[in-house]
């Protein structure tokens, strides 16, 4: 496996930190508290199975300056070679983010996991990292695992064994508790006796005593059987009586969950036919005749009748011509002149009149002058008549007009009626979609049918489920039938004869009579009690020295029995420890001899470790003899051990390799040794990820990629016991 990416998320010092990884050699650099074990810490949680879930233990990785909800989020991008080199390489990404509502996400080559137990178990086979001890112990190397190795002690053997089982103490602690327990066992000095011896000194005591109470518990005998005999009688009863009252409790379970069952059997007939029938109002929700809703197809339609009943009316209103009767008048005699003759011959008159009155000519004139004046008259009344005759004509005319233009205009406007009606027809008609009225008339005649058929379904649904929603009943149905079928399981498993019919009745009076004869039963025995009481031997004494005789005997079997399989672990153990630990060395032998030469610049050649105490020793130059490393300088010392981890680290992974980070465990090498010890790491790179955490730059030139952590620059600003914003 090799990582591409790590982000981290409010994760301590980290608030948003995405780290970019080579895939042979990483160098992450930075000064102290720049958070570079917060990355170590962060791999290991992202790598294995133990991540912390509750509030408490997220609040040791949560960012100072984050909010008390965030939830730390690790996330890691990578790809990983198959154990079958002629499969695929895979590619995939997991985060997990921790704390309350903490959540785990795997993803390999487009195939998502959020099962916590699953994506362990795809990790470890994906790393070859099954658990964070692991890890610790085989793809992680501190600074503090080659500095300080105590040779006076087995400090550089016990950190070796740790490593070859994979960091899992639990056999060295296995093996000492073993050897602790048979010690605890066998010790046989009088001050400090073993419990085997105890408990064989305790099985003599009492079979002394015992055997002296034989005598006395033969006169006994005779009440003790009868005795026994009362105490068997009285468990019989109690026996029967707790059956027939478990039987009376299963009868009236029994009952209760066939009451159950028949109304959740009723429940989920309702339920799976509701759901059928929601199915199909879903599939007439979805296949309705019209795209638009019936209130509109019914509106539209109205309109359409409407508007097809006017048209008819319309067009048969304009299908007869109008007839116009274009009269011409010839005008009649005009009235002016005679009006104007009327008035000349009235002012003669008048004159004529006055001229005769005045003396101004013959008395003739006056009855002239009345006779133009009468003749005045007359024209005047001949042209009275005239005006009004051509003002009945001209009025009578004006009128015709007007009738004509009415109806003109009457017939232009039922035209634009029509075609305005017309127009609208086709308007609702291509709304609909549709070619005519007998067209639209059938779309509403199934959209109709189509709504009433929902309606009605809509009307048995409800009666079958009330208001309940469709998205629920295949919930409520699967419910119900969950329930049905944990009331039949449950019914199942009580007694066949519970299940009867009328067993409440009858286990009720077997449990009235077994009351009975269990307070017979205890009747006997305290008669029976009575009578061994009243003799003058403490059979109670012997009795009870016979039981803790019986129990010192099997307290003393078990402890033989135990002394037995401790010995018999402890030798298993002791045989596959060795095993495993050969298997182990001589892997170590075969791959350690390359690489101590180069780390020692060719000074030793040649590896031995001894499998019982996992000694190493080197042939020195010098004399040609074994050596003990323990015996060299602590650098050398520091060199073997780290040659001697990654051997073991390719022993303990096999064919999968997991990324290695290394927390500067060069840091006490000189230049020259740690130049040696990094051309090593340049050569494991071919077969996995190096990610070297340092503080120092003298490693920069060798890494395939270099990233630079910040450190902190907050300071203490002296505020009188409140404390500065920091930066987390």
């Amino acid at each position: 496996m090799r990582i591409s990416t790590l982000r981290l998320r409010d994760v301590k010092r980290h608030r948003d930190l995405q780290v970019e990884l080579a895939p042979g050699l990483t160098i992450i650099r930075g000064p102290n508290e720049s958070g570079k074990t917060t990355i170590i810490r962060a791999l290991e949680l992202a790598l294995t199975g133990t991540a912390p879930t509750n509030p408490t233990s997220a609040g040791g990785l949560r960012s100072w300056a984050a909010a008390p909800t965030a939830r730390p989020t690790v996330r890691l991008e990578f790809s990983a070679e198959p154990a079958d080199l002629d499969g695929a390489e895979r590619h995939g990404s997991v985060e997990k983010s921790f704390g309350a509502g903490a959540t785990v996400s795997l993803t390999v080559d487009g195939q998502t996991t959020t099962d916590p137990r699953q994506v362990d178990a795809l990790l470890a086979d994906l790393s070859g990292l099954p658990t964070a001890a692991f890890f610790r112990s085989s793809a992680l190397i501190g600074h503090g695992e080659l500095d300080n190795l105590d040779r006076t002690d087995a400090t550089l053997r016990e950190r070796l064994a740790a490593s070859i089982s994979a960091a899992d103490r639990g056999t060295a602690l296995a093996v000492r508790e073993l050897e602790r327990v048979l010690a605890d066992l066998h010790v046989r000095g009088d001050r400090d006796p073993g419990r085997l011896r105890i408990a064989e000194e305790a099985v003599a005591r009492s079979q002394t005593i015992a055997e002296a109470g034989e005598a006395a518990l033969l006169r006994l005998a005779a009440s003790r059987e009868a005795l026994g005999a009362a105490e068997l009688s009285r468990e019989a009863a109690e026996a029967t009586l707790a059956r027939c009252r478990d039987l009376l409790e299963q009868a009236r379970r029994a009952e209760i969950l066939v009451k159950e069952e028949a109304a959740a059997t009723e429940r989920l007939t309702r339920y799976t036919e509701a759901v059928a029938l929601g199915d199909e109002l879903t599939a007439l929700h979805y296949s309705h005749p019209s795209d638009k809703p019936l209130a509109i197809v019914r509106q539209a339609v109205e309109r359409l009748r409407g508007l097809d009943a006017r048209m008819t009316e319309l067009r048969a209103m304009l299908s007869g011509e109008i007839q116009v009767n274009y009269e011409v008048t010839t005008p009649g005699p005009t009235w002016r002149p005679v009006a104007t003759l009327a008035f000349i011959a009235i002012a003669a008159g008048v004159a004529l009149a006055l001229a005769a009155q005045l003396s101004l000519g013959p008395a003739v004139l006056s009855p002239v002058g009345l006779g133009v004046v009468g003749l005045g008259a007359v024209l005047a009344v001949v042209g009275i008549r005239q005006r009004r005759a051509a003002l009945d004509m001209r009025t009578q005319q004006q009128l015709a007009d007007v009738e004509i233009d009415r109806r003109l205009r009457g017939r232009s406007q039922m035209e634009a009626e029509l075609r305005a009606a017309e127009a609208e027809s086709a308007n609702q008609l291509g709304g609909l979609g549709l070619p005519d009225l007998a067209a639209a008339e059938d779309l509403l005649a199934r959209e109709e049918a189509h709504v009433a058929a929902i309606d009605v379904l809509n009307a048995k649904l409800e009666g079958l489920v009330g208001k309940e929603p469709l998205e629920a009943l295949p919930t409520l149905r699967d419910a119900a039938a969950r329930e049905a079928a944990d009331k039949a399981h449950a019914l199942a498993g009580l007694a066949d004869e519970a299940r009867a019919e009328g067993a409440t009745a009858r286990f009720s009076a077997e449990v009235h009579t077994a009351e009975s004869e269990l307070e017979a039963a205890r009747g006997t025995e305290a008669d029976a009690r009575a009578q061994v009481a009243a003799n003058p031997v403490d059979a109670s004494q012997v009795a009870g020295e016979a039981e803790r005789l019986a129990l010192w005997r099997e307290q003393l079997g078990a402890l033989q029995h135990r002394a037995r399989v401790h010995e018999a672990a402890l030798g298993g153990l002791e045989r596959a420890t060795a095993a495993t630990v050969a298997t182990a060395t001589r892997y170590l032998e075969k791959r350690m001899v390359e690489d101590v030469a180069r780390v020692s610049g060719g000074r030793y050649r040649q590896v031995r470790i001894d499998d019982r105490t996992l000694d190493i020793q080197l042939v020195a130059p010098e004399t040609g003899e074994w050596v003990d490393v323990r015996a060299l300088s602590d650098g050398t010392l520091a060199q073997v051990y780290l040659v001697a981890r990654l051997g073991l680290i390719r022993h303990a992974t096999g064919d999968r390799r997991p990324p290695l980070v290394m927390d500067d465990p060069f840091v006490s090498f000189d230049d020259t040794r740690a130049a040696r010890a990094f051309s090593i790491l340049r050569d494991l790179t071919r077969d996995y990820q190096v990610i070297y955490l340092t503080s120092s730059d003298r490693y920069d030139a060798a890494a395939d990629a270099v990233v630079e952590l910040p450190g902190p620059v907050a300071v203490d600003a002296g505020t009188g016991g409140v404390p500065a914003a920091t930066t987390a």
